[in-house]
Protein backbone atom coordinates (compact mmCIF):
# COMPACT_ATOMS: atom_id res chain seq x y z
CA UNK A 1 0.00 0.00 0.00
CA UNK A 2 2.82 2.39 0.89
CA UNK A 3 4.55 1.68 -2.44
CA UNK A 4 1.28 2.31 -4.32
CA UNK A 5 0.85 5.62 -2.50
CA UNK A 6 4.39 6.69 -3.45
CA UNK A 7 3.71 5.92 -7.11
CA UNK A 8 0.51 7.98 -7.04
CA UNK A 9 2.36 10.84 -5.34
CA UNK A 10 5.18 10.66 -7.91
CA UNK A 11 2.86 10.90 -10.88
CA UNK A 12 0.73 13.51 -9.17
CA UNK A 13 3.71 15.79 -8.65
CA UNK A 14 5.01 15.42 -12.18
CA UNK A 15 1.57 15.75 -13.64
CA UNK A 16 1.36 19.18 -11.98
CA UNK A 17 4.74 20.13 -13.38
CA UNK A 18 3.80 18.99 -16.87
CA UNK A 19 0.56 20.94 -16.85
CA UNK A 20 2.20 24.01 -15.33
CA UNK A 21 4.55 24.41 -18.30
CA UNK A 22 3.38 24.68 -21.89
CA UNK A 23 5.52 24.16 -24.95
CA UNK A 24 6.39 27.09 -27.19
CA UNK A 25 4.83 25.95 -30.45
CA UNK A 26 3.82 27.71 -33.65
CA UNK A 27 1.17 30.33 -32.90
CA UNK A 28 -2.06 30.98 -34.72
CA UNK A 29 -1.33 34.71 -34.41
CA UNK A 30 2.41 35.02 -35.13
CA UNK A 31 4.65 37.52 -33.38
CA UNK A 32 5.82 40.62 -35.23
CA UNK A 33 8.05 43.60 -34.57
CA UNK A 34 8.49 46.92 -36.39
CA UNK A 35 11.21 49.46 -35.61
CA UNK A 36 11.75 52.98 -36.91
CA UNK A 37 14.57 55.42 -36.22
CA UNK A 38 13.63 59.11 -36.13
CA UNK A 39 16.76 61.23 -35.86
CA UNK A 40 18.57 59.55 -32.97
CA UNK A 41 15.33 58.25 -31.43
CA UNK A 42 13.90 54.74 -31.82
CA UNK A 43 10.29 53.55 -31.82
CA UNK A 44 9.71 49.80 -31.47
CA UNK A 45 6.34 48.03 -31.62
CA UNK A 46 6.00 44.38 -30.55
CA UNK A 47 2.71 42.61 -31.21
CA UNK A 48 1.02 39.44 -32.43
CA UNK A 49 -0.85 39.40 -35.74
CA UNK A 50 -4.32 37.84 -35.76
CA UNK A 51 -5.93 37.11 -39.11
CA UNK A 52 -9.46 37.98 -40.23
CA UNK A 53 -10.15 34.42 -41.47
CA UNK A 54 -13.61 35.28 -42.74
CA UNK A 55 -14.79 36.73 -39.44
CA UNK A 56 -16.48 40.06 -38.81
CA UNK A 57 -13.96 42.02 -36.77
CA UNK A 58 -15.16 45.44 -35.70
CA UNK A 59 -18.09 45.38 -33.32
CA UNK A 60 -18.06 41.57 -33.25
CA UNK A 61 -14.73 39.82 -32.65
CA UNK A 62 -13.46 43.14 -31.27
CA UNK A 63 -16.60 44.42 -29.53
CA UNK A 64 -17.69 48.01 -29.12
CA UNK A 65 -18.06 47.53 -25.37
CA UNK A 66 -16.70 50.81 -23.94
CA UNK A 67 -13.74 48.83 -22.61
CA UNK A 68 -15.87 46.74 -20.24
CA UNK A 69 -14.74 44.41 -18.76
CA UNK A 70 -11.44 45.35 -20.39
CA UNK A 71 -10.18 47.07 -23.57
CA UNK A 72 -8.86 45.33 -26.67
CA UNK A 73 -5.22 44.29 -26.50
CA UNK A 74 -4.54 45.84 -29.94
CA UNK A 75 -3.23 42.53 -31.20
CA UNK A 76 -3.27 38.99 -29.84
CA UNK A 77 -1.64 36.94 -27.07
CA UNK A 78 0.61 39.08 -24.82
CA UNK A 79 0.51 42.85 -24.46
CA UNK A 80 1.08 44.82 -27.59
CA UNK A 81 3.91 47.14 -26.55
CA UNK A 82 5.23 50.40 -27.93
CA UNK A 83 8.64 51.64 -26.84
CA UNK A 84 9.96 55.20 -27.17
CA UNK A 85 13.68 55.64 -26.60
CA UNK A 86 13.21 59.31 -25.72
CA UNK A 87 10.52 61.64 -24.43
CA UNK A 88 8.01 62.39 -27.17
CA UNK A 89 4.58 63.78 -27.93
CA UNK A 90 1.69 61.77 -29.37
CA UNK A 91 -0.76 63.94 -31.27
CA UNK A 92 0.70 66.84 -29.31
CA UNK A 93 0.42 65.23 -25.85
CA UNK A 94 3.58 64.49 -23.88
CA UNK A 95 4.75 60.98 -23.05
CA UNK A 96 7.96 59.91 -21.30
CA UNK A 97 10.52 57.54 -22.75
CA UNK A 98 9.71 53.91 -21.91
CA UNK A 99 7.84 50.74 -22.87
CA UNK A 100 4.06 50.92 -22.75
CA UNK A 101 1.33 48.34 -22.95
CA UNK A 102 -0.91 49.47 -25.81
CA UNK A 103 -4.69 49.01 -25.52
CA UNK A 104 -7.65 50.29 -27.51
CA UNK A 105 -11.29 51.00 -26.74
CA UNK A 106 -12.93 51.02 -30.20
CA UNK A 107 -16.27 52.61 -30.98
CA UNK A 108 -18.27 53.42 -34.08
CA UNK A 109 -17.29 57.09 -34.04
CA UNK A 110 -13.86 57.25 -32.40
CA UNK A 111 -11.31 55.02 -30.70
CA UNK A 112 -9.51 55.63 -27.42
CA UNK A 113 -5.84 54.67 -27.55
CA UNK A 114 -4.28 53.83 -24.19
CA UNK A 115 -0.58 53.84 -23.33
CA UNK A 116 -0.26 51.97 -20.04
CA UNK A 117 2.83 51.64 -17.83
CA UNK A 118 2.18 47.92 -17.31
CA UNK A 119 3.76 46.18 -20.29
CA UNK A 120 4.21 42.51 -19.37
CA UNK A 121 0.61 41.32 -19.06
CA UNK A 122 -1.17 38.66 -21.07
CA UNK A 123 -3.48 40.64 -23.30
CA UNK A 124 -5.72 43.17 -21.58
CA UNK A 125 -7.16 40.80 -18.97
CA UNK A 126 -5.20 42.43 -16.14
CA UNK A 127 -5.47 45.98 -17.48
CA UNK A 128 -5.50 48.61 -14.71
CA UNK A 129 -6.41 52.16 -15.72
CA UNK A 130 -4.54 53.60 -12.73
CA UNK A 131 -1.34 52.83 -14.65
CA UNK A 132 -2.39 54.79 -17.73
CA UNK A 133 0.33 57.18 -18.89
CA UNK A 134 -1.67 58.68 -21.73
CA UNK A 135 -5.01 58.40 -23.51
CA UNK A 136 -5.79 59.94 -26.88
CA UNK A 137 -8.78 59.75 -29.21
CA UNK A 138 -8.56 59.10 -32.94
CA UNK A 139 -11.10 58.58 -35.68
CA UNK A 140 -10.94 55.28 -37.60
CA UNK A 141 -10.88 55.39 -41.40
CA UNK A 142 -11.98 52.93 -44.05
CA UNK A 143 -9.06 51.06 -45.53
CA UNK A 144 -8.32 48.45 -48.17
CA UNK A 145 -8.88 44.96 -46.84
CA UNK A 146 -5.98 43.74 -44.70
CA UNK A 147 -6.06 40.06 -43.68
CA UNK A 148 -3.38 40.21 -40.98
CA UNK A 149 -3.26 42.95 -38.35
CA UNK A 150 -0.47 45.33 -39.32
CA UNK A 151 1.44 48.15 -37.64
CA UNK A 152 3.77 50.43 -39.55
CA UNK A 153 5.25 53.88 -40.04
CA UNK A 154 4.58 56.58 -42.64
CA UNK A 155 5.16 60.29 -43.24
CA UNK A 156 8.65 60.11 -41.75
CA UNK A 157 10.48 63.40 -41.07
CA UNK A 158 13.73 64.13 -39.19
CA UNK A 159 11.76 64.44 -35.92
CA UNK A 160 8.38 62.73 -36.41
CA UNK A 161 6.40 59.87 -37.94
CA UNK A 162 2.84 58.62 -38.13
CA UNK A 163 2.15 55.16 -36.73
CA UNK A 164 -0.69 53.26 -38.35
CA UNK A 165 -2.69 50.19 -37.40
CA UNK A 166 -4.78 48.50 -40.07
CA UNK A 167 -6.87 45.35 -40.01
CA UNK A 168 -9.84 44.13 -42.00
CA UNK A 169 -11.35 47.31 -43.54
CA UNK A 170 -10.40 49.92 -40.91
CA UNK A 171 -7.23 51.79 -39.97
CA UNK A 172 -6.11 54.40 -37.46
CA UNK A 173 -3.10 56.71 -37.28
CA UNK A 174 -1.37 58.83 -34.67
CA UNK A 175 1.69 61.06 -34.88
CA UNK A 176 4.78 60.71 -32.69
CA UNK A 177 7.11 63.71 -32.49
CA UNK A 178 10.48 63.98 -30.78
CA UNK A 179 12.30 67.15 -29.76
CA UNK A 180 15.20 66.34 -32.05
CA UNK A 181 17.53 69.05 -30.76
CA UNK A 182 17.00 68.05 -27.11
CA UNK A 183 17.53 64.38 -27.99
CA UNK A 184 20.80 65.22 -29.74
CA UNK A 185 21.88 67.46 -26.85
CA UNK A 186 21.26 64.70 -24.31
CA UNK A 187 23.15 62.29 -26.55
CA UNK A 188 26.05 64.75 -26.71
CA UNK A 189 26.15 64.96 -22.91
CA UNK A 190 26.41 61.17 -22.72
CA UNK A 191 29.13 61.03 -25.37
CA UNK A 192 31.20 63.60 -23.50
CA UNK A 193 31.28 61.21 -20.54
CA UNK A 194 33.17 58.77 -22.76
CA UNK A 195 36.17 59.01 -25.12
CA UNK A 196 35.04 62.19 -26.96
CA UNK A 197 35.17 64.00 -23.61
CA UNK A 198 38.93 63.55 -23.27
CA UNK A 199 40.04 65.63 -26.26
CA UNK A 200 39.48 69.18 -27.50
CA UNK A 201 37.32 68.31 -30.51
CA UNK A 202 34.37 66.71 -28.67
CA UNK A 203 33.67 69.70 -26.40
CA UNK A 204 34.16 72.05 -29.37
CA UNK A 205 31.66 70.14 -31.53
CA UNK A 206 29.18 70.14 -28.64
CA UNK A 207 29.49 73.91 -28.19
CA UNK A 208 29.15 74.49 -31.93
CA UNK A 209 25.94 72.43 -32.03
CA UNK A 210 24.46 74.64 -29.30
CA UNK A 211 25.55 77.84 -31.05
CA UNK A 212 24.11 76.77 -34.42
CA UNK A 213 20.83 75.69 -32.84
CA UNK A 214 20.43 78.71 -30.52
CA UNK A 215 20.26 76.73 -27.29
CA UNK A 216 22.05 75.84 -24.05
CA UNK A 217 24.56 78.71 -24.19
CA UNK A 218 25.82 78.52 -20.60
CA UNK A 219 26.75 74.84 -20.76
CA UNK A 220 28.15 75.35 -24.26
CA UNK A 221 30.44 78.08 -22.93
CA UNK A 222 31.87 75.62 -20.39
CA UNK A 223 32.47 73.11 -23.15
CA UNK A 224 34.24 75.60 -25.41
CA UNK A 225 36.42 76.83 -22.54
CA UNK A 226 37.43 73.21 -21.96
CA UNK A 227 38.29 72.83 -25.64
CA UNK A 228 40.36 76.02 -25.67
CA UNK A 229 42.20 74.99 -22.51
CA UNK A 230 43.30 71.80 -24.26
CA UNK A 231 44.09 73.28 -27.67
CA UNK A 232 43.43 76.95 -28.50
CA UNK A 233 42.73 77.23 -32.22
CA UNK A 234 40.93 79.65 -34.51
CA UNK A 235 37.74 77.62 -34.69
CA UNK A 236 37.08 77.18 -30.97
CA UNK A 237 37.90 80.84 -30.30
CA UNK A 238 35.38 81.94 -32.94
CA UNK A 239 32.76 79.62 -31.44
CA UNK A 240 33.38 81.15 -28.02
CA UNK A 241 33.01 84.63 -29.49
CA UNK A 242 29.67 83.60 -30.97
CA UNK A 243 28.45 82.20 -27.66
CA UNK A 244 29.50 85.32 -25.77
CA UNK A 245 27.61 87.42 -28.30
CA UNK A 246 24.49 85.28 -27.76
CA UNK A 247 24.87 85.90 -24.02
CA UNK A 248 25.04 89.68 -24.64
CA UNK A 249 28.68 89.81 -23.57
CA UNK A 250 29.77 91.80 -26.63
CA UNK A 251 33.00 93.27 -25.23
CA UNK A 252 34.36 89.82 -24.36
CA UNK A 253 33.15 88.48 -27.71
CA UNK A 254 35.01 91.16 -29.68
CA UNK A 255 38.18 90.60 -27.68
CA UNK A 256 38.39 86.87 -28.34
CA UNK A 257 37.33 87.31 -31.98
CA UNK A 258 40.17 89.81 -32.45
CA UNK A 259 42.62 87.33 -30.93
CA UNK A 260 41.37 84.59 -33.25
CA UNK A 261 41.63 86.78 -36.37
CA UNK A 262 45.12 88.02 -35.53
CA UNK A 263 46.45 84.47 -35.37
CA UNK A 264 44.46 82.97 -38.24
CA UNK A 265 45.70 81.34 -41.44
CA UNK A 266 44.54 82.13 -44.97
CA UNK A 267 42.41 78.99 -45.06
CA UNK A 268 40.82 79.69 -41.66
CA UNK A 269 39.83 83.21 -42.67
CA UNK A 270 38.45 81.98 -45.99
CA UNK A 271 36.32 79.30 -44.34
CA UNK A 272 35.10 81.77 -41.71
CA UNK A 273 34.09 84.20 -44.44
CA UNK A 274 31.99 81.55 -46.18
CA UNK A 275 30.46 80.53 -42.87
CA UNK A 276 29.30 84.12 -42.42
CA UNK A 277 27.94 84.19 -45.98
CA UNK A 278 25.96 81.02 -45.31
CA UNK A 279 24.44 82.74 -42.27
CA UNK A 280 23.51 85.69 -44.52
CA UNK A 281 25.93 87.96 -42.66
CA UNK A 282 27.10 89.46 -45.94
CA UNK A 283 28.72 92.63 -44.59
CA UNK A 284 30.64 90.73 -41.91
CA UNK A 285 31.81 88.24 -44.53
CA UNK A 286 33.02 91.07 -46.73
CA UNK A 287 35.21 92.40 -43.91
CA UNK A 288 36.80 88.97 -43.41
CA UNK A 289 37.47 88.36 -47.12
CA UNK A 290 38.97 91.85 -47.48
CA UNK A 291 41.26 91.18 -44.50
CA UNK A 292 42.40 87.96 -46.17
CA UNK A 293 43.22 89.81 -49.41
CA UNK A 294 45.24 92.40 -47.50
CA UNK A 295 47.21 89.71 -45.68
CA UNK A 296 47.73 87.48 -48.71
CA UNK A 297 48.04 89.74 -51.77
CA UNK A 298 49.57 86.95 -53.88
CA UNK A 299 46.77 84.43 -53.32
CA UNK A 300 44.38 84.08 -56.25
CA UNK A 301 41.90 82.28 -53.99
CA UNK A 302 41.64 85.25 -51.62
CA UNK A 303 40.73 87.59 -54.50
CA UNK A 304 38.32 85.00 -55.92
CA UNK A 305 36.48 84.64 -52.60
CA UNK A 306 36.47 88.40 -51.99
CA UNK A 307 34.94 88.95 -55.43
CA UNK A 308 32.20 86.42 -54.68
CA UNK A 309 31.35 88.26 -51.46
CA UNK A 310 31.27 91.57 -53.34
CA UNK A 311 28.72 90.13 -55.79
CA UNK A 312 26.52 89.08 -52.87
CA UNK A 313 26.79 92.65 -51.56
CA UNK A 314 25.72 94.07 -54.97
CA UNK A 315 29.15 95.59 -55.66
CA UNK A 316 29.44 94.50 -59.29
CA UNK A 317 32.32 96.71 -60.48
CA UNK A 318 34.52 95.91 -57.48
CA UNK A 319 33.75 92.24 -57.93
CA UNK A 320 34.91 92.28 -61.57
CA UNK A 321 38.13 94.07 -60.58
CA UNK A 322 38.92 91.44 -57.97
CA UNK A 323 38.01 88.56 -60.28
CA UNK A 324 40.48 90.02 -62.82
CA UNK A 325 43.17 90.10 -60.13
CA UNK A 326 42.34 86.49 -59.27
CA UNK A 327 42.62 85.62 -62.98
CA UNK A 328 46.15 87.07 -63.14
CA UNK A 329 47.29 84.92 -60.20
CA UNK A 330 45.24 81.77 -60.78
CA UNK A 331 46.63 78.45 -62.05
CA UNK A 332 45.63 77.37 -65.56
CA UNK A 333 42.97 74.95 -64.35
CA UNK A 334 41.05 77.85 -62.74
CA UNK A 335 41.30 80.50 -65.46
CA UNK A 336 38.37 79.37 -67.65
CA UNK A 337 36.00 79.30 -64.66
CA UNK A 338 37.01 82.80 -63.59
CA UNK A 339 36.69 84.16 -67.16
CA UNK A 340 33.21 82.66 -67.45
CA UNK A 341 32.23 84.21 -64.11
CA UNK A 342 33.42 87.65 -65.27
CA UNK A 343 31.47 87.33 -68.54
CA UNK A 344 28.32 86.33 -66.64
CA UNK A 345 28.60 89.40 -64.41
CA UNK A 346 29.03 91.71 -67.39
Amino acid sequence: MKQFFNIILFFGLFNGIFFAQSLDLSRVSPKAKVIQQIGLSIIEINYSRPGVKGREIWGKLVPYNEGIPFPWRAGANENTTIEFSDDATINGKEIKAGIYGFHIIPRNDFWTLIFNKQNKSWGSFFYDSTFDALRIKVKPKENNFTEWLEYGFKDITPNSTSIYLKWEKLSIEFTVTFNEKEVILNNIRQQLLSLPGFGWEGPMDAAQFCLENNMNYDEALKWIDLSISRKPIFQNKIIKAGLLEKLSREVEAKKIEKDALENSTEEELNLFGYELLNKNKKNDALVIFKLNVERHPNSWNCFDSYAEALIKNDKKDEAIANYKKALELAPENQKDRIRNTINQIK
